[in-house]
């Protein structure tokens, strides 16, 4: 077992062969691993089955390299390497979470812990590094810098201490006169203030971290025989305190105010609970810090462990004890767990004992190689060469003419979709014959991809349009369509399948862009009032002429068929009406007669329960006819009873 050392209380003659670890410094001075120490592995041959970032870990079917995929040693290795840092051995990995000690889901009593989270969540944010060079040269490789920074003592022992130990700002040149001096007598003993806050538990205390001049040890050398005494402790809880308030709903997590700043100030009773509990903690914590002043003061490390919002309650508030730029306020290097009395005394133990370690100086070497080598190499530094004009070049500028020409096109079209015949028309005889007349083919910079004026009005299903333009204007009907028109631009055609050719790109005409029956009447009557104008049944794709007589014969079968319709409604009706009246009728022959009840004399015997045939006179009834003919069998029954009581009282 070796021996543990106190960070106040080193011997001298192990400080004198102390000498600092630096990765980039001379050959001369040993280098400086990386915290812990990574040992590197055997490279695995490279194949399909082996890890590229875990050290080369190979495996021997696909269901192990899934599983490694998904361990936490893995997922930490690729987040630590997107970080810049390098990734470490499986055993190293599990000494890492080993050191977190329950850090992880806070205190094991603890049931409202808001600090539990994923293992490598907490590797990877909670451990302290920093990318910095150290080296003079700033395109030099960039290294991590851990909590911990160390010391050589040959020729095997190595010595880490926490950099927040040492006052802020100090160069790493100076650690180990910085660790000297640390070894110099305080008057009245090194004190230390400690608190932590975390989902309303606050713990505070204290400590002296070294003992005063009077109640020193002579340091006992590492080469003396005689066995060294029992040591007395070196750290002394001087004044320490501990309470508790309801701030946070149980296991929700987060503090009551932060949930009203984010979603609104709750109204419900337990909210009000913790706003209060939430005062009453910064109170006393507050009213605590006031009355150790005198100690705080007197402190030569403040450590803090609180969330942004809870590091409030201890500065920058109206007669504050603790200065918000105070050099002495340091933060805790290592996960910490739920705020305890004991947590305090274990981070004490933590910050003030010496972290040992024990590899030969070849060894050392050997890691320092494989980490140096390990580093991202530096992007080498050159001057960007310009690459060569390849832009395209710029749009000429319209002139008025051009502009004016393209806003008629703009406004043609825009008249001819929505069918504004009118202003079209009054539009046409003025710029008609500047814009080519009704034949003109439409210009590629509007985007459309038909071809005609006609084309267009065809596919709007603007009727009065397309007449106007094949009777006035006498619009080519054979026209085809632009080349890279494709079957998404007949969505909504509602014409034939028949009349429309099935590949896309195929030619096609106005006729076949018309989406309703009465424009592609336009185009069949057109053909039968003038079919010498264009080639109608084959260029311009008409299936047939529509003439006046067809067109009279059409309308014939369509009144013979409103009129077959509408006979089949009547007759429909009728029978409909004659099923009602029989339905009615048989409903009716159901109702029974209302059943005859023989009056008995008053004088002679009266004979209970009606006649013997009572129990057919209500066969065939329903439940509820049966139930009101018993009930009016035995009302009169009961009357008769009553009246031969009468006859019998009066005789």
């Amino acid at each position: 077992m070796y021996q543990r050392y106190h960070v106040f209380s080193l011997p001298l003659d192990l400080l004198d062969t102390l000498t600092p670890r630096n990765l980039i410094s001379s050959q001369a001075a040993p280098q400086e691993p990386p915290s812990p120490p990574i040992v590197p592995q055997e490279q695995a041959p490279s194949s399909s089955r082996s890890c590229n970032i875990c050290l080369g870990a190979a495996f021997v079917d696909v269901d192990e390299q899934r599983s490694h995929f998904r361990s936490d040693w893995h997922r930490y290795n690729v987040k630590i390497r997107l970080k810049g840092g390098e990734p470490v051995a499986e055993s190293t990995f599990a000494q890492l979470v080993d050191g977190l000690e329950d850090s992880l889901s806070g205190s094991a009593s603890s049931d409202e812990s808001s600090d539990e989270s994923d293992a490598v969540d907490a590797l990877v944010t909670k451990v302290k590094r920093n990318l910095v060079s150290e080296s003079p040269d700033e395109n030099g490789p960039k290294i991590l810098v851990s909590a911990v920074t160390w010391f050589h003592s040959p020729p095997a022992t190595q010595m880490g201490i926490y950099r927040m130990l040492l006052p802020l700002g100090t160069p790493t040149s100076a650690y180990l006169s910085e660790l000297k001096e640390m070894q110099t007598p305080v008057e009245g003993g090194r004190k230390w203030a400690m608190f932590m806050v975390a989902g309303g538990h606050f713990a505070g205390a204290i400590a002296q971290v070294s003992r005063p001049p009077e109640e020193q040890e002579a340091p006992v050398s590492v080469n003396a025989r005689k066995k060294p005494p029992k040591p007395k402790p070196e750290t002394q809880v001087l004044r320490h305190k501990t309470f508790h308030r309801y701030t946070t709903r149980r296991k929700q997590g987060g503090s009551q105010s932060i949930n009203d700043n984010s979603k609104g100030a709750a109204i419900s009773a337990g909210a009000m609970l913790r706003r209060y509990g939430e005062q009453a903690l910064r109170d006393d914590i507050r009213n605590l810090l006031q009355d150790w002043a005198d100690d705080i003061q007197d402190c030569e490390r403040i450590w803090i462990r609180a969330s942004v919002s809870n590091r409030r309650i201890f500065l920058d508030y109206d007669g504050c004890v603790i200065n918000k730029g105070d050099d002495r306020l340091r933060t805790f290097p290592f996960p910490t767990r739920r705020p305890t009395q004991s947590e305090l005394s274990r981070c004490l133990l933590e910050l003030t004992q010496i972290k040992v370690s024990h590899f030969t100086e070849d060894e050392l070497r050997a890691q320092d190689e494989a980490f140096l080598a390990s580093l991202p190499k530096p992007k080498p530094q050159f001057t960007p060469v310009p690459a060569p004009d390849t832009e395209k070049p710029k749009s000429q500028r319209l002139s008025k003419e051009e502009e004016l020409y393209r806003e008629k096109w703009y406004r043609l079209l825009d008249m001819v979709v929505k069918g504004r015949l009118e202003p079209l028309k009054t539009f046409w005889e003025r710029e008609g014959e500047s814009i080519g007349g009704a034949n003109a083919t439409i210009p590629e910079w509007t985007g459309d991809r038909r071809s005609s004026l006609l084309q267009v009005a065809a596919q709007s299903g603007q009727e009065e349009t397309v007449r106007w333009l094949l009777y006035d204007l006498r619009a080519d009907p054979t026209a085809p369509v632009s080349i890279s028109w494709t079957k998404a631009d007949d969505a909504g055609n509602e014409s034939d399948a028949s009349d429309i050719p099935g590949a896309a790109g195929s030619r096609r005409t106005a006729y076949d862009l018309a989406r309703s029956r009465v424009v592609r009447d336009v185009f069949r009557r057109c053909a039968a009032d003038h079919p010498d104008w264009w080639d109608w049944f084959g260029a311009a794709h008409i299936p047939s002429a529509l003439t006046k007589e067809k067109e009279e014969e059409r309308d014939d079968k369509r009144k013979q068929r409103r009129k077959g319709l509408k006979e089949k409604m009547r007759e429909r009706e009728a029978s409909e009406k004659q099923r009602e009246k029989k339905a009615t009728e048989e409903s009716q022959a159901m109702i029974p007669e209302p059943v005859k009840v023989r009056q008995e004399p008053r004088n002679g015997p009266q004979r209970l329960g009606g006649s013997s045939g009572a129990s057919s006179g209500v066969a065939g009834l329903s439940d509820e006819m049966r139930v009101k003919v018993e009930r009016e069998r035995r009302a009169r029954a009961a009357e008769a009873r009553l009246a031969l009581l009468g006859g019998r009282e009066r005789g």
